[in-house]
């Protein structure tokens, strides 16, 4: 490390704690200023904080990893997550989520089950599921962040009490940052997260064209050509995918084999299957929710998930391809000769390039934009994942007379509580892919089925929801058991056949127990007081299967007008996925030097651009202030 490249990283580390105090006392006046920012943050700060918090540096060393093996269709492997909610979100539910004025995810299930026994149960799954998934996140990045920072610092932080390791290197660098990080979010809430979010996006974005601008004039593109192959150039796939690298490269082509994803069309098939369940379930409990809620108005909510597609995808992009680029020219050779390659060495692909193949200053801003997207995105959680605990758990059924005063001290030990529960699950995960994979496939998998029928069915009940929660619940908390065991079963057990399952594929599974868990709560009690369904659908207007509620509100207001946009809705949402897509190839394309190919996903962001211009974005500007 040179001189200038840790000068570089402490001034950042300075200012981005003195920028998250420094807003802090804005944070003091309740749980609503605290949390939510007093829905006093302009939509576009919102926006980039939004899609700062998902520029996360865990998330990145898994992209690099599977852009470098796959090559530009490894781009769908993000619909795992699948990032495409975003564009449910900006099409139609971040106006419906808006509506209900409220500060968390739980909070606004009251509004859609009431506040009975049944909806206090629902309530209360919801905010059990934000505080697990806060946790999980944390460890996701508790594990990620470590390895990246042993590999590029060079001090040796283990931690030893006599013969006995206490702390490795990884683990300790986690510990400081996330120590550090932690501090400035307990102390300011909503409004340091969004301020030092908005700088670290910046930094992140200057990082990223520095090295996209390096890897593109150091390298020439018959070094990288001679590497890749059309196969990797290729977005288009059959049901299982074809040789990707040149015979001299067979290692890679043995990996992919071997990592669970050669028959490409069941596991997009699948993430198609999730992913469109998953989207208009909507967004969970968590940041990205909270960032909804903390807008001024309804409107601007529409504009804030619109803008946060539009800055994160290319900026995002061109660090990605532009770390891939020096990668595949430099350490192609001295990988593909190493007999014993996993996916655990594509994890490590971005810490590699960054220790030893970027030039001085740019690895110190590199470091700092990568620092920057780990502390946004944990300090996004850290603010989100305490707001159920405290909101909606503490304060509703435990002390609902306090002060303002007493509760933000409540929300600094809330958030160093799931802080701390998110360390000590990250001490027990087995790597980055794992826990990814854990998250979006069977945590996000118990939520997919009850958040769904929420807004599509005026019979589903506040006890379907909650026992369709549980049950998934349930089920991704052995899935995440049984793969961290997977080990120690006896082979050809059907505990260890259950262990080796990909995932992504448990989630069918995972989706039917949670339907049904739902069915039954739902039939075998009573449904949801009609005054309570009455509100929510006048007040949040959602399509579906609403037809009792919408007779007796068109008897009493012969005026009102149900939403007859499902089809209008899907349609965008099916441009606005085109369009998404477009952002993340065209940096690739632009970066590997296939101009014709850059040129066509150029055409097309310009031409949904477009057609998004006049069918959401005028249809936005119409919703009354």
């Amino acid at each position: 490390m040179n001189v200038i490249d840790i000068s570089i990283i402490i001034v950042y580390v300075v200012l981005t704690l003195f920028v998250g105090i420094w807003v802090s006392k804005k944070a003091s006046k309740g749980l609503k200023s605290y949390f939510l920012g007093g829905n006093n943050i302009k939509w576009y700060y919102l926006g980039l904080s939004n899609g700062s918090g998902m520029f996360d540096v865990s998330g990145t060393a898994w992209m690099v990893g599977i852009l470098f093996l796959y090559g530009v269709k490894s781009f769908m492997f993000m619909w795992l997550w699948p990032i495409w909610n975003q564009i449910f979100v900006m099409m139609f539910l971040a106006v419906w989520i808006r509506r209900s004025n409220i500060m968390t995810g739980s909070e606004w299930i009251l509004t859609r089950f009431g506040d009975d026994r049944a909806g206090r149960a629902s309530h209360s799954i919801v905010a059990v599921f934000a505080i697990v998934a806060a946790v999980g996140f944390i460890a996701y990045f508790f594990e990620g962040v470590g390895k990246f920072l042993t590999i590029i610092l060079p001090w040796d932080l283990a931690v030893h009490l006599g013969d006995m390791l206490l702390l490795t290197s990884e683990q300790t660098y986690a510990v400081i940052i996330i120590f550090l990080t932690t501090i400035y979010t307990v102390k300011g809430g909503m409004f340091s997260v969004v301020a030092t979010e908005v700088l670290q996006y910046i930094i992140m974005v200057i990082a990223g064209i520095l090295v996209a601008g390096y890897a593109f004039f150091a390298f020439t593109d018959v070094e990288i050509n001679s590497v890749i192959s059309a196969e990797w150039k290729n977005v288009f796939f059959g049901w299982e995918l074809g040789t990707h690298w040149d015979r001299e490269f067979q290692a890679f082509n043995d990996l992919i084999d071997s990592e669970g994803y050669k028959m490409f069309g069941a596991l997009i098939g699948m993430t198609l299957f999730k992913g469109f369940f998953a989207s208009i379930a909507g967004p969970t409990p968590s940041y990205d929710l909270q960032r909804i809620l903390s807008t001024k108005t309804v409107k601007e909510a529409a504009y804030m998930s619109g803008f946060t597609n539009l800055v994160l995808f290319i900026p995002r992009y061109l660090l990605i391809t532009g770390i891939v680029v020096i990668a595949l020219v430099v350490l192609t050779p001295g990988m593909v000769s190493d007999t014993s390659l996993t996916g655990g060495d594509m994890e490590v692909i971005l810490p590699k390039v960054i220790n030893f193949h970027v030039p001085v200053g740019i690895k110190g801003l590199l470091l700092a934009g990568l620092l920057a997207a780990f502390m946004s995105t944990f300090s996004a959680f850290v603010n989100a994942g305490p707001a159920y605990l405290v909101n909606d758990i503490y304060k509703k059924y435990f002390k609902p007379e306090a002060s303002h005063k007493h509760y933000i001290k409540a929300s600094h030990i809330a958030s160093f509580v799931v802080v701390f529960l998110g360390v000590f699950m990250g001490f027990f995960a087995d790597s980055i892919n794992s826990l990814t994979l854990w998250i979006t496939s069977a945590l996000f998998g118990g939520y997919v089925a009850a958040n769904f029928l929420k807004w599509i069915w005026w019979r589903f009940n506040g006890w379907g929801y909650f026992w369709g929660m549980l049950s998934g619940l349930v089920i991704a908390s052995l899935q995440f058991v049984l793969d961290q065991n997977k080990g120690n079963f006896i082979e050809d057990s059907i505990l260890y056949n259950l262990s080796h399952i990909h995932a992504i594929y448990l989630f069918p599974i995972i989706f039917g127990v949670s339907l049904l868990g739902s069915f039954l709560g739902t039939y075998l009690s009573a449904p949801t007081d009609r005054e309570i369904l009455k509100s929510f659908y006048k007040n949040v207007r959602p399509w579906g299967w609403w037809n009792p509620i919408y007779k007796d509100l068109k008897a009493e207001d012969p005026s009102f007008q149900k939403n007859n946009e499902f089809w209008w809705d899907m349609m965008n949402c099916v441009v606005g996925i085109v369009w998404q897509s477009s952002m993340i190839v065209l940096p690739i394309y632009f970066m590997i030097r296939d101009y014709p190919k850059a040129l066509i996903a150029l055409a097309v962001f310009v031409l949904t651009s477009a057609i998004l211009k006049f069918t959401w974005l005028d249809k936005v500007r119409k919703i009354p202030n």
